[in-house]
């Protein structure tokens, strides 16, 4: 199956905010290393700026993680067609134009799942499914990526 990350997940495993999650997002995080993840730039981006403002990093320190993260995983570039896109979904369905950018890479990749704390849990577009993976009741979509990602770590 293939899945996309939004900034949260990225934001907490790198420590910013509090334990629980990011503890849950590190275990996620590596749990998905056999799956095929993307992260939309726009993602990276808003990592970046998330480190530099509320992390109390540097910009060299936060370029550091950012390349790190883009390293990790497969990325999806802005391309106007995911612009355009975005602005329909934006206008549809009311989204943040920077929500519907990454809702929009995340179709352009062909994910069937997009890994979200902020967006509406369960939201469908385009075959995307947005699935908050730090909810206490996780979609059946989330359980269902996690069993694949075990089947994998199993066979390695």
């Amino acid at each position: 199956m293939r899945v996309a990350l939004d900034t949260n997940v990225l934001v907490y495993a790198e420590g910013i905010g509090d334990d629980v999650r990011r503890d849950r997002a590190i275990a996620l995080t590596d749990r998905l290393a056999q799956l095929t993840v993307f992260v939309p730039v726009q993602v990276l981006g808003e990592l970046f700026r998330v480190l530099v403002r509320k992390g109390g990093r540097n910009a060299k320190q936060a370029r550091e993680r950012v390349l790190g993260w883009g390293d990790s995983f497969a990325l999806v570039e802005t391309s106007q067609s995911v612009l355009l896109a975005a602005i329909d979904l934006a206008e549809a369905h009311g989204l943040s134009i920077w929500d519907a950018i990454v809702v929009a890479a995340a179709a352009k990749a062909e994910c069937r799942l997009l890994l979200s704390e902020d967006m509406q849990d369960g939201f469908t577009w385009n075959g995307v499914t947005i699935a908050n993976p730090f909810s206490e009741t996780p979609h059946p979509l989330f359980e269902a990526m996690l069993a694949d990602a075990d089947r994998w770590n199993a066979e390695k």
